[in-house]
Order: structure tokens, then C-alpha cells, then sequence
């Protein structure tokens, strides 16, 4: 698999029927290794040892209404009390990341209300924090730590 911009991580793997899986710790089962998946797994394992988020606050893959639509968001961290901290998208490492993801997880907020947003295809990195009052988003040079949040 493609080389990502994360620090290195040891994952489990498995092998069946020349398909590759790579173990979700959140999910506690193996996933068909695809590019997305990769750099999905990368993000999870920054989240919970170099961001100190509980893997108890992480939710994996999950469905949402956008619009009456059924969506997919990637990743999303809860705080303590069940509101949305961080929604993440992940995109393949061939993906340019551009507005159109912007917009894709803009639309993902308009129905989770996440203080953060990340997005990232594994090699570009972006981080953003809501400002609902001007009905905007700031970029961040990171995303913050689970200690430096209001718990």
C-alpha cells in the first residue's frame, strides 16, 4: 500500500481468497483492505495515540441523512456527553482533495454539528473548526488533542 503521510502504525492483516483485510479496532473485525480504508485505519490509529482520543468516542462508517439521502460519513468523534467533537473524511491517496470534499463534509455538518472538521487523502491533511455564529469554518494547522478539549 501507498506510503502515507501519518506516522507508522502497526496494524493487523489477514489474508483470504487473494483479498487483503486490514483489523478496525473500532469496528472489532477485518475490512477489505482498499486505498480509502488505508488511509481511514492510518487516521483512527493518529486519533487514538497521537491525539489521545478514547476509542470508546470513536464511531466507524456509520449511516446519516443528508437531504433525505442516505450518506456514509468516514469517521466521527463524540464528546463525553454524545455530541459530535470531529467529523473526519478520508479519501483515497489518489484523490485531490478540493472543494468538492469541503462541500461533502460541509453538507455531513449541516446534520452532525461537529465543533472540527477533517479531511485528508492520506498525504494533505486539513483541519477546520466551526464558527457557527458567522456560519463559517477556520482552518487549523492541527486537529486538538482530546485533553486540550472541553470535556
Amino acid at each position: 500500500m501507498q506510503e502515507l503521510n501519518f506516522p507508522k502504525f502497526k496494524f493487523r492483516f489477514k489474508s483470504n481468497e487473494n483479498k487483503v483485510s486490514i483489523f478496525d479496532a473500532i469496528r472489532k473485525k477485518f475490512i477489505i483492505l482498499q486505498p480509502e480504508e488505508w488511509v481511514r485505519q492510518h487516521c483512527v490509529q493518529y486519533l487514538i495515540e497521537y491525539k489521545n482520543y478514547p476509542k470508546s468516542l470513536i464511531n466507524v462508517e456509520k449511516e446519516l441523512k443528508v437531504n433525505g439521502l442516505t450518506k456514509r460519513y468516514d469517521i466521527v468523534v463524540f464528546n463525553p456527553e454524545g455530541s459530535i467533537h470531529l467529523i473526519v473524511e478520508c479519501k483515497s491517496h489518489k484523490i485531490k482533495i478540493d472543494q468538492t470534499t469541503f462541500d461533502q463534509i460541509s453538507r455531513y455538518n449541516l446534520v452532525l454539528n461537529a465543533t472540527y472538521l477533517m479531511v485528508t487523502n492520506g498525504i494533505n491533511h486539513y483541519y477546520c473548526m466551526m464558527d457557527f455564529e458567522k456560519e463559517r469554518y477556520e482552518f487549523l494547522e492541527d486537529v486538538p488533542s482530546y485533553s486540550n478539549t472541553n470535556q
